[in-house]
């Protein structure tokens, strides 16, 4: 107290005589003999000096700002936010192990000098990967999938994908293919929901794997179906005609119609509602089931109701200009393999479904509808109705035909003494029929003696 009334005292403006009676209440005796009108004093005395000095008090620093606003609620704080589910998470980090294996598979495939390459030129594909760990490592993990051998002559570490991977993949193809109306009448719907009845091609490249379109799409699905599909320019298609007979209708009309005849559920109620399935361990805050009622009954421009200008003011108001966003967004997932996609990729087609508002804030604010997982390298978004426990509850057979292929990666070490060695097998000739264990009795082992006879009397 003292050290604070010397300071006090050889202020400037205290010589002046101007602050004499702020300074005689501040230091009465009688309140420095009280110990709480004594604190009171110190930060009184402390005010004093920072005003005298033209710094603001300690009590100003934590007094209430008008200028000071709340944090608004953005795209990246309801991503933070958000419930996380870990069945969607686990499985969007299995999907990205499967690309980056099929990735591997892909440049492998793409050079012509032989059925194998050597382990210190594929360590030049590791950044292009983008593997943090050594190519060997990486591929040592997957035998199911990279069989890594000696070269022959060289000695040097060479890999080779193994034939049960080859099938997989050759069955993938196989699928895909016989699926060629099917990827016509997507293509087409996304064709129909365009504003002006046009897409790039560039789009449809960004997520030809989800839409389970071929690589050679240009030319195999555009341009073999003619009568459909007219490329305008070298990067944009167009759709030739709609066919009343077509029929598009959007998957969550199916919804509506079973919710409506076997819920008995009123028209006015199921109309223009959407599934909703909010995560475990959602938190309802209060007036939010009254809010998404009324999101529920509110009308909305349909994704296949063609109008020439789509915007806030000829829709009504933003609510119904963002509900039709969802409902093209919601379209769009239902019409991919695995109903999930990269949300980068979905910026590519904002312009021609006249999308003008930002897609990952739209997709947060749907948490029963969306769910944005952040594993891998980038964030994806999944409809949320039609998974259960990670699974798809109706596959398709492109998704089953990959389902498989990721089986495989996700075995990784595990089960490889039951792995069949089949090259070494071809070496030894027709001959060989399988590996087995000696003085293990198995099932058909009795035909093999009759067998060994039988070539036995031919070569006589």
């Amino acid at each position: 107290m003292d050290m604070v009334l010397h300071s006090l005292t050889a202020h400037p403006f205290f010589l002046t005589g101007k602050v004499f009676e702020t300074e005689k209440q501040v230091f009465d005796g009688r309140a420095a003999a009280d110990p709480a009108s004594s604190a009171t004093s110190l930060l009184a005395v402390s005010a004093l000096l920072a005003t005298l000095e033209g710094r603001p008090s300690q009590d100003k620093q934590h007094q209430w700002n008008p200028l000071w606003k709340k944090p608004t609620i953005s795209a990246q704080t309801r991503l933070e936010d958000r419930v996380r589910d870990t069945h969607l998470d686990k499985l969007v980090t299995n999907i990205s192990k499967l690309r980056l294996v099929l990735g591997i598979q892909s440049f492998m495939s793409s050079r012509k000098r032989g059925t194998f390459i050597s382990l210190q030129l594929m360590s030049r594909w590791r950044n292009i990967l983008g593997l943090n760990v050594p190519i060997g490592s990486f591929l040592r993990k997957y035998p199911h999938i990279f069989e890594v051998f000696p070269h022959p002559v060289r000695k040097n570490p060479c890999c080779r994908v193994t034939r049960k991977m080859k099938e997989l993949i050759l069955m993938e193809c196989d699928v895909v293919r016989k699926n060629e109306l099917e990827v016509v009448k997507r293509v087409k719907k996304l064709l129909m929901m365009s504003v002006n009845g046009t897409l790039r091609v560039h789009a449809l490249r960004m997520i030809k794997r989800e839409l389970g379109l071929p690589d050679d799409f240009r030319d195999s699905i555009l341009g073999k179906h003619s009568d459909e599909f007219r490329l305008v320019d070298l990067e944009v298609v167009e759709l030739v005609c709609e066919n009343g007979e077509f029929g598009a209708v959007a998957e969550v009309e199916k919804w509506r119609e079973k919710e409506y005849t076997e819920k008995w559920l009123s028209e006015f109620e199921t109309k223009f509602a959407f599934p909703i399935n909010l995560p475990t361990g959602f938190k309802i805050e209060k007036g939010f089931r009254e809010m998404l009622k009324n999101w529920q009954r509110l009308s909305y421009t349909k994704p296949y109701e063609r109008k020439e200008v789509i915007g806030v003011r000829n829709s009504g108001s933003i609510n119904r200009y963002e509900k039709r966003a969802v409902a093209v967004l919601h379209e769009l997932l239902s019409l991919t393999v695995e109903k999930m996609v990269p949300v980068d990729h979905l910026v590519h087609f904002r312009r021609d479904f006249a999308i003008k508002v930002n897609l990952r804030e739209l997709l947060l604010k749907h948490p029963g509808m969306f769910y944005i997982s952040t594993k891998g390298k980038t964030q994806t978004v999944i409809l949320r109705e039609v998974y259960r426990k990670g699974n798809l509850i109706e596959p398709n057979p492109v998704y089953t035909a990959r389902r498989n292929m990721l089986e495989l990666v996700l075995l990784r070490r595990r089960k490889t003494k039951q792995m069949i060695d089949f090259d070494e097998l071809s070496k030894g000739g027709n001959n060989v029929v399988c590996k087995a264990d000696e003085g293990v009795k198995r099932e058909g082992d009795w035909v093999i003696p009759f067998l060994e006879s039988c070539e036995e009397k031919r070569s006589f």
